[in-house]
């Protein structure tokens, strides 16, 4: 293998998507579903990976308000993809019930389901809820503290201020042994990191991917190993996964033409209820805002390939590039996106045509060698059957 595809095997990155969603608040909310459900049914036919699928309970814009309801329909419409929770919001459930839940979804997935969790994402929710917002990192790392156990079949006895187990234990072993694969959001505070330190899981850094995002994200990995070999546990790069925002077209103006589809109307959701805004009121055109603070990448799949070497190389290596789906464009041209990255920038993450050139270089390279022996082939046939018909005429 040359020195550049060997490069690219031990860079190996799997594909994946964050799947919110957002909606506008024009459309119908069934079809708006129908439509997600569409989605992931479509990149599992292009090869991707796997998908996080988000809890939400109010603010309009993100409408799936039970991740595990829904992975458990994609379940019976997909074929290979992994599908995780991205994320159950620990502080609104009780331990128990979340693992037991997730361990029934491990079965019913046949190993194909992941177990993401978080502290929440909107303030909103926690607020609906009665939940303190300063309470929920707190309330994150104790419903850890119980589900982690509980997920390798241990008896859990813990009280605390929002739940009390007694000699709780789930009656049901994981299909996926020890337990179903599971994953910790971290933004920018090491909470998440420490957690996923702490019990030895996987990370998902969401909160941007620029440049001051990406030394956030860098950090924070930095903490969750070293949270990592305080307790015990090893981390893999491999079970780290950056949530990015996309948008792939032909051409550059193509895409920057897409995007005005739905663009504004997701900026203006982030800026009026989202817990942080992205684009800020004053920014009039919010696709040149995110690509020239190199937030996103709207262009070419060369485009994303150079944006998603630059994350690679400030992240120090990760395991699973995930797009942020938004739309962003029109189903169609959102479905021609997603088909461009399958085709044209997965393969240069993965080696997938590494052994093809090799391949044609070597039949190139030879191909004087190769014509010469068949043309001296052909004629040794044509000079034996001469010498047959001159033998059969005496």
């Amino acid at each position: 293998m040359s020195a550049n595809g060997q490069a690219l095997a031990e860079r190996y990155l799997k594909f994946g998507i964050f799947l919110a969603p957002f909606h506008p608040m024009e459309e119908s909310p069934l079809l708006c579903m129908e439509r997600d459900m569409q989605l992931l049914q479509h990149i599992d036919m292009l090869g991707y990976d796997e998908a996080w699928v988000g809890e939400h309970h109010s603010g309009g814009f993100e409408i799936i308000a039970n991740p595990e309801m829904f992975i458990a329909q994609a379940i019976e419409r997909t074929r290979h993809i992994r599908l995780g929770t991205g994320v159950i919001s620990l502080p609104y459930h009780n331990p128990y019930t979340v693992a037991s839940r997730m361990t029934q979804l491990d079965y019913q997935a046949r190993g194909r389901a992941m177990f993401g969790v978080g502290p929440g994402a909107l303030v909103g929710d926690a607020f609906r809820m009665g939940i303190d917002p300063e309470n929920q990192r707190r309330m994150l790392n104790e419903a850890l503290e119980a589900i982690v156990p509980l997920m390798r079949g241990e008896q859990v006895t813990m009280e605390t201020d929002w739940f009390n187990l007694r000699e709780a234990r789930l009656q049901l072993p994981g299909y996926t042994r020890p337990h179903m694969e599971m994953a910790v959001a971290s933004a920018r505070s090491p909470v998440g990191a420490l957690a996923a330190g702490k019990h030895g899981l996987g990370m998902l850094s969401i909160g941007g991917t620029s440049d001051d995002a990406l030394k956030a994200h860098a950090s924070n990995w930095g903490v969750a190993e070293t949270a990592a070999a305080e307790n015990g546990k090893m981390l893999d790069r491999k079970n780290w996964r950056i949530v990015t925002l996309m948008h792939i077209a032909e051409t550059r103006d193509k895409a920057f033409e897409n995007v005005k589809w739905g663009i504004d109307r997701w900026a203006k959701y982030f800026g009026e209820i989202a817990t942080f805004p992205i684009v800020p009121d004053d920014i009039t055109d919010a696709a040149e805002y995110l690509t020239e603070g190199r937030m996103a990448v709207i262009g070419t799949p060369d485009d994303a390939i150079e944006y998603l070497e630059t994350l690679w190389d400030g992240a120090g290596g990760f395991g699973c590039l995930m797009q942020l789906a938004h739309n962003w464009a029109d189903w169609e041209e959102t479905k021609r996106s997603y088909d461009l990255i399958a085709r044209q920038v997965i393969p240069h993450f993965q080696g997938s045509n590494d052994l093809r050139r090799y391949s044609y270089d070597y039949s190139r390279d030879n191909r004087p060698m190769f014509i010469g022996k068949a043309e001296k082939a052909v004629m040794n046939e044509i000079e034996k059957h001469e010498a047959r018909k001159k033998g059969a005429a005496e």
